[in-house]
């Protein structure tokens, strides 16, 4: 948390807990005179996708090549694994690194923010276990060990056409992921999750080529706030390609989830 506190960024400490418990063997620290230093995380969704993310590095230990050393250890534990692609949301100051161990520019990721608006709050039910596939449809990988951690933060769902879910934040709410079949039903699970936190500040991280997505956040008030790029890398040569809808995919579950 003291240097994720650091970086400003929007972590609590049970996200740290969620990505030791679904990835425990992939998550690393380096320690320096006795203080851990920096961190990598990478999370397994099988052997067809792993995310990377919580590269960070303590301000007091930087420029000693320790993000370096972090990210080559993790894709050498990817590949053990046999892991067929690896995924990451890179900062502006993040990229260049990446770039230099194999990863490309797959899409443009956005943070938009607001604070969300007072409304009805509908009766929707809880996160059940059939919206599962329609989130490997959308995201290309079973992420379903992931979602069982996030729904009880808050979720709720309409039949088998979407979900969304949210969870508190250092600085402000995280809505995400949010995963629908059409533009309304998407509509719907957002106004009420956001009425369900009025006036609360919310982040919410999205794809900006989903335009219907874009054209939600506008509705209910937000407005761009921080631009990231998504990359991938090989982790098997050969590996079929993912195919994951983008177009169903109105909101992310975290730069460090995917």
């Amino acid at each position: 948390m003291r240097i994720k506190a650091a970086a400003g960024w929007n972590q609590t400490e049970n996200d740290w807990r969620t990505l030791l418990e679904i990835a425990p063997e992939t998550c690393f620290g380096l320690e320096c005179d006795g203080t851990l230093a920096a961190t990598t995380t990478a999370v397994c969704y099988g052997t067809r996708l792993a995310w990377a993310g919580m590269v960070l590095t303590d301000p007091a230990y930087r420029r000693r090549g320790f993000a370096r050393q972090l990210l080559e250890h993790t894709l050498e534990a990817l590949s053990a694994r046999g892991i067929a692609w690896i995924k990451l949301d890179a900062t502006e100051f993040g990229a260049p690194l990446y770039r230099e161990f194999g990863f490309a520019e797959e899409s443009r990721v956005e943070r938009w923010h607001a604070l969300a608006a007072a409304g009805a709050v509908t009766d929707l039910t809880h996160w059940p276990a059939e919206c599962a596939a329609l989130d490997r449809e959308a995201f290309g990988a079973d992420r379903s060990a992931l979602l069982g951690l996030l729904a009880p933060h808050g979720s709720a769902a309409i039949a088998d056409r979407g979900y969304v879910m949210a969870r508190p934040g250092s600085a402000a709410l995280y809505l995400g992921p949010c995963v629908s079949r059409d533009p309304e039903t998407a509509r719907v699970l957002l106004a009420w999750l956001l009425a369900r936190h009025a006036v609360q500040s919310v982040y919410w991280d999205l794809l900006p080529h989903n335009t219907e997505a874009v054209r939600l956040a506008r509705a209910f008030g937000f407005s761009p706030a921080r631009r990231l790029v998504r990359m991938i890398r090989s982790g098997v040569a050969g590996a079929p390609p993912l195919a994951p809808h983008d177009r169903y995919t109105f909101a992310l579950a975290g730069f460090e989830y995917g």
